[in-house]
């Protein structure tokens, strides 16, 4: 019996170590599993930094395009003004300067009648003058001294 009674312990034994070795792959399998779930999730939210750094460096270089562009531009607006002979923003090259400083005979002698002569008109006495006339013929009457230049 002490044969048997050592086969039934060494088949104890080996169901023992059985037992425990499948726990031990239970435990080493559930492991692997939340490694791999922690790693998925590690490579979503490196994925989604990637994603962002490569919109900041779109953007940078469409920055970096958009101020050459500008650039380009002001160059462009600076020769075309030089070439236009504009020295000052607003004011007007020569070839748009007007050719006399006359007033048309007609608007001359309604601004006589009202005391205002050929030298610079003052904007409040020009309106109060022009007071009788309709928004058309003020906005007319202003241009040409505008263009004669004898506003002020």
């Amino acid at each position: 019996m002490e044969m048997d009674g050592m086969l039934e312990m060494d088949g104890m034994l080996e169901m023992e170590a059985g037992g425990d070795l499948a726990s031990r792959l239970e435990r080493v399998v559930t492991l692997l599993e939340r490694t791999l779930g922690w790693l998925e999730e590690r490579q979503s939210s490196l994925a989604s930094a990637v994603e962002k750094i490569s919109a900041t460096v779109e953007m940078s270089r469409r920055e970096e395009e958009l101020e050459a562009k500008l650039g380009e531009a002001q160059r462009e607006i600076a020769e075309l003004r030089a070439a236009a002979g504009v020295t000052a923003v607003g004011s007007y090259p020569k070839a748009l300067e007007p050719l006399r400083k006359t007033l048309p005979s007609a608007t001359a002698e309604m601004l006589a009648k009202h005391g205002i002569g050929e030298t610079a008109v003052d904007v409040r006495t020009l309106d109060a003058a022009l007071a009788g006339l309709s928004l058309e013929q003020r906005i007319a009457v202003k241009s040409q001294l505008r263009r004669a230049g004898a506003m002020a």
